[in-house]
């Protein structure tokens, strides 16, 4: 039996379940790695933007069922809202069992604060124009596939993966601009409210980088996605780290046996029948 790494917060973001880009098994693979005392849902984990009631496999059922094993097991579920399912905001501050759904949470970590949230609230083509931020969310999910089939030609001969999307963000000014300006914003505003951390997710580029100006210091934090990175963070020994589903060495942990041998109707029924805990806990802001 495989020991599973236990961590006191596992955060992921930008996941688009329901979209051809998401890479629910090696998501899933992941999760069933670890053992968090909170998991974090920075955002974006189901695409109700671009839901299809023809595309919703197995694969990314069975991410839902195990998030929510998580929390009838005792880890604290959070749900922080982003708007490819900001359907959700209007259930904000709702519980149920140890899942939690909020807009923003702060967290004292070890004598430090700690502030969530997704980051869609700084990009102005989505307060501004949201029809426009839609279809660019087509084009890149369309991006991402096209990608796909690139890789597995790539795959066959050989050769090494390749990121389009990496590749046209890193070549437009526009785009470095826009991720630059974006951290700067985050960043000023956790250092201005005294925050000693700031997680985003968002713009899918996973980092971890120490800022500083005139009035203090804050760590930016950003989980990344996994459409293209397949990165997470992880909070443990007071220390934050990126984890990266490429460059881990560790032996592969695969799906549950009780899902994977779940057809779809019984996977959904699972889903659907909300368990409760095992074991009530009072809820902690404070990790000791």
């Amino acid at each position: 039996m495989k020991i599973k790494r236990k961590v006191e917060i596992a955060v992921i973001s930008d996941v688009h379940l329901g979209t051809y880009g998401c890479h629910a098994k090696q998501l899933l693979t992941y999760l069933n790695s670890i053992e968090p005392k909170k998991l974090i849902l920075n955002g974006d984990i189901v695409d109700i933007w671009q839901f299809k009631k023809r595309y919703f496999p197995k694969s990314h059922l069975s991410v839902i069922k195990k998030i929510m094993d998580f929390a009838a097991n005792g880890t604290e579920v959070i749900y922080i809202t982003g708007n490819h399912d900001e359907m959700l905001r209007k259930f904000a501050d709702t519980e149920i069992g140890n899942i939690s759904i909020v807009n923003k949470l702060v967290l004292e970590l070890d004598g430090k604060r700690a502030w969530f949230f997704h980051g869609d609230v700084f990009d102005i083509s989505i307060q501004n124009a949201k029809w426009l931020a839609k279809l660019g969310g087509w084009g890149y999910d369309f991006l991402i596939l096209i990608n796909q089939v690139v890789n597995w030609c790539s795959d066959k001969l050989g050769k090494e993966r390749y990121s389009l999307s990496q590749k046209i963000k890193k070549s437009v000014k526009g785009a470095v601009k826009y991720i630059n300006d974006f951290e700067k914003v985050a960043t000023d505003l956790a250092i201005e409210n005294g925050y000693d951390y700031v997680i985003c997710g968002h713009i899918h580029q996973p980092k971890m980088l120490q800022v500083g100006n005139k009035r203090g210091k804050t760590m930016y934090l950003n989980s990344g996605d996994w459409v293209e990175n397949f990165t997470a963070l992880e909070y443990q020994f007071k220390r934050w780290k990126i984890y990266n589903y490429n460059k881990d060495k560790l032996s592969a942990f695969y799906a549950d046996e009780d899902i994977k041998d779940m057809n779809m109707n019984d996977l959904i029924a699972a889903i659907t029948i909300v368990e409760q805990p095992k074991s009530k806990k009072k809820k902690k802001d404070k990790l000791k």
